[in-house]
């Protein structure tokens, strides 16, 4: 009996080989930037600036300081490089790029259920709460729920959601009109960007 091959696993990105380091480079010329700069100048005994080198050349300069030549910009003409330590390198990349995700908006959806015979003390109470989310600057995802025969009463559902968007016309505002999705109606409120009280 003819043993099965098993799928090969797709292999996850390796931020490591998004870059060419050291030997890696096989252009002829590489143009040279950093901040370590001046430390190789002393090293070396002569002025190193950003410019255009030899790439054999400033690899033996990485060498000779203990790090590594790495590409960061291989679409230049001629190709960007840095003498770094290639490990914290990708440290920082990882760092600013985590930076930059926490910087970004998160929007936070809040839901509020009403059905269709909702009494005014818990549409009251329900009002709050949006209220509240609003304030927070979360956005709220209001509907009414139709079971079984309550479909009937799409009518009295639209009321209660435009009456809730009446109520709430100081903190935030409909994205659109109260629609019909399956068995619920819907209205998405966003908080205003002006007032927050």
């Amino acid at each position: 009996m003819a043993r099965r091959r098993s799928k090969p696993q797709p292999r996850r990105p390796n931020p490591k080989f998004d870059f060419r380091i050291n030997e890696q480079i096989r252009i002829p010329e590489v143009r040279l930037v950093g901040d370590n700069l001046e430390e190789l100048s002393e090293k070396l005994g002569n002025e190193v600036g950003p410019d255009v080198y030899s790439t054999r050349t400033v690899r033996d300069w990485a060498e000779l300081m203990g790090l590594d030549l790495v590409e960061i910009s291989p679409n230049a003409k001629p190709p960007v490089v840095k003498i770094i330590d290639f490990n914290k390198f990708l440290y920082e990349k990882k760092k600013k790029e985590k930076e930059i995700k926490s910087k970004a908006v998160k929007t936070v959806i809040k839901e509020i259920r009403f059905g269709p015979n909702t009494d005014d003390h818990d549409f009251d109470f329900k009002l709050r709460h949006a209220k509240s989310f609003l304030e927070e600057g979360a956005k709220v995802k209001s509907y009414v729920h139709f079971r079984g025969r309550t479909i009937v009463f799409k009518e009295r559902g639209e009321l209660l959601l435009l009456r809730f968007l009446k109520e709430l016309e100081e903190w935030g505002s409909a994205e659109s009109l109260p629609k019909m999705e399956g068995r619920r109606m819907i209205v998405m409120i966003a908080p205003n960007k002006k007032k927050k009280s």
